[in-house]
């Protein structure tokens, strides 16, 4: 009886103490930077700190700013933001092309998206126009448009 009541607790310990991802609740969430809903699968983003909190957003652009603004993006496991091409489904930002098309709307008005394959990206840049960045280009690109606006 003690050793089950140990293993139980020892269980739980370890699922709470997880580094895991967890899927975000689309119409019921708030992101943790604008606080608006997070309803747009296409365009979310989520923070996972190496301590295993996740931080969820409605849009990759609130998550760059949450960044800059708590300049702790080292202390950071995964870094995501949804694939455009593929709404629901997380891509770490590192191996993402990011497109900027007045034409894509985003939650934040941005007009930012993501996409996992850079081929995809060109494509959508061929249909919808824009501009492509990665990772790091894109950080500066929104950091200085944001501070234009503010």
């Amino acid at each position: 009886m003690k050793k089950t009541a140990y293993l139980l607790l020892l269980s739980i310990f370890f699922i709470s103490c997880s580094k895991n991802i967890e899927p975000i609740a689309y119409g019921e969430e708030s992101c943790d930077f604008c606080m608006m809903t997070i309803v747009d699968q296409s365009h979310a983003a989520q923070l996972v700190t190496q301590k295993g909190k996740n931080y969820k957003f409605d849009a990759t652009e609130c998550m760059i700013n949450y960044l800059e603004q708590h300049n702790n993006e080292k202390e950071m496991l995964h870094i995501l933001s949804a694939d455009y091409t593929n709404p629901g489904n997380m891509i770490e930002v590192t191996e993402a092309t990011f497109l900027i098309s007045e034409n894509i709307p985003s939650p934040m008005g941005e007009f930012l998206s993501a996409v996992k394959e850079k081929d995809q990206a060109e494509e959508l840049q061929k249909e919808y126009e824009g501009e492509l960045f990665d990772w790091s280009s894109v950080k500066q690109q929104i950091s200085k448009h944001s501070n234009v606006k503010n």
